[in-house]
C-alpha cells in the first residue's frame, strides 16, 4: 500500500511539474507571437511612410527640378534640335530637316 501510495505522489508530482512547465512555455510562446505581431504593425507602418515618400519623390515637378538643377538640363526647343535622317545616295549625308545647327 505504501508503495502504491508513493508511485501514485510521483505521478502526482511529475503531472503537476509537467504543467507548470507547459503553462510557462505558453506564456513565453504568446508573449513572442504578440511581439511579433506588434513588430509586423510597425512595419507595415514604415511601408506605408516609405510608398508615400517613394510617390513624393518620383512626381514631375521634383523630377524636372533635378534634371535642371543637378543635370543641367534644359527644355528641348526647335532652335538646339538636330534632327538625323538617313544618309542620301552616294554617302552624302541629307540635309537637317530643319536647316537648324545644333549647339553643344
Amino acid at each position: 500500500m505504501i508503495r502504491l501510495n508513493l508511485v501514485l505522489l510521483l505521478a502526482v508530482l511529475a503531472s503537476a511539474f509537467y504543467l507548470v512547465h507547459t503553462q510557462y512555455e505558453s506564456r513565453r510562446l504568446y508573449t513572442a507571437l504578440d511581439r511579433a505581431q506588434a513588430q509586423g504593425k510597425r512595419l507595415d507602418v514604415e511601408h506605408e511612410q516609405l510608398v508615400v515618400q517613394r510617390r513624393a519623390q518620383a512626381t514631375s515637378a521634383r523630377v524636372q527640378q533635378l534634371a535642371s538643377r543637378q543635370l543641367q538640363m534644359r527644355p528641348v526647343s526647335p532652335g538646339i534640335t538636330q534632327y538625323v535622317s538617313e544618309r542620301a545616295s552616294g554617302g552624302q549625308p541629307a540635309q537637317p530637316a530643319t536647316g537648324a545647327e545644333a549647339r553643344p
